[in-house]
């Protein structure tokens, strides 16, 4: 869990991050891309989170990431639970409660 991202639930405020890589998952509409960032630290320089997932949004698409820019980024903190919700048996991942920076906007690279 991340536990410095449960501390200010629900408050939105600037971040940073390191880009990563980009990645793909299975989403409602097909396959989604997405956007790996590293070393999420707030406005004060404290790291947050070792890595987040985004999906790839037109902010993050019109910057032409490349590996090891640093992106600047608002979002909110939200909660949201993570792990196997189905019913099979052969598979065992608990569900457990987690912290995700939700709705990033003002994106750019710093």
């Amino acid at each position: 869990m991340r536990k410095k991202l449960s501390n200010i639930e629900g408050v939105r405020d600037t971040f940073t991050g390191v880009f990563e890589r980009f990645g793909i998952k299975n989403g409602w509409n097909g396959i989604e891309k997405t956007v790996l960032l590293k070393d999420i630290k707030n406005k004060n320089g404290d790291v947050v989170s070792d890595h987040l997932w985004f999906n790839l949004t037109k902010g993050f698409e019109k910057l032409q990431l490349k590996e090891g820019d640093v992106v600047q980024f608002d979002a909110r903190v939200k909660e949201y639970y993570k792990g196997y919700k189905g019913y099979r048996d052969d598979i065992y991942k608990p569900i457990e409660k987690d912290y995700k920076l939700s709705h990033p906007t003002k994106i750019k690279k710093v």
